[in-house]
């Protein structure tokens, strides 16, 4: 059992690196709105999928503990404490509860042999995708005093970037899991 939970860990701290990885490639301004297109939304939905609720919730919250602690980790290069009060801040936070309600959920599906791709994928996008943009759009309205029409509107242009970005992190994962040494871990 220790065994397990030593590997658990060492994952958790693996799909950190990972996030932060993802963080080296630049945002890509859209003009209209103060939040960029970037990848790292992609490493949480994966780092949940692979490790989920528990171990997903881990890695997501230290990662984001770096980033709060000011360490340039996020796409961009930016950190600290002024950047979960600006217009991203509510995509970050709905970042940390993505794992445990995305990995409740898929491991609900599990226990009850229906994690069939498509039904992986329909909840990752519902659970993780809108989820984050929901969240995400409501401290946008408040922080850029824009309506909360507006804002989940201008969420609409991040919609086909994030269902590739859902779509490869849910192939990404199901080859993942094939890996004996991450077999047993979600």
């Amino acid at each position: 059992m220790q065994n397990q939970q030593t590997k658990k860990l060492t994952l958790a701290a693996m799909m950190t690196a990972v996030l932060i990885i993802l963080g080296v490639f630049p945002g890509i301004p859209l003009g209209f709105i103060p939040v960029p297109i970037i990848l790292q939304n992609m490493g949480v939905l994966l780092t949940t999928e692979l490790l989920g609720a528990k171990y997903g919730t881990l890695s997501t919250a230290l990662f984001l503990a770096l980033a709060l602690f000011g360490l340039p980790v996020l796409s961009g290069g930016r950190g600290g404490f002024a950047v979960f009060l600006g217009p991203t801040g509510g995509y970050l936070i709905a970042w940390l509860l993505v794992p445990a309600v995305l990995g409740s959920l898929l491991y609900l599906l599990k226990q009850h042999n229906r994690l069939s791709w498509w039904l992986e994928l329909v909840t990752v996008m519902i659970a993780g995708v809108l989820l984050i943009d929901i969240i995400g759009s409501i401290w946008l309205s408040v922080q850029s005093h824009m309506s909360l029409t507006t804002a989940l509107l201008s969420n609409v242009a991040f919609l086909p970037g994030d269902m590739i970005k859902a779509t490869l992190s849910v192939i990404l994962a199901r080859r993942l899991r094939k890996i004996p040494a991450l077999q047993g871990i979600f």
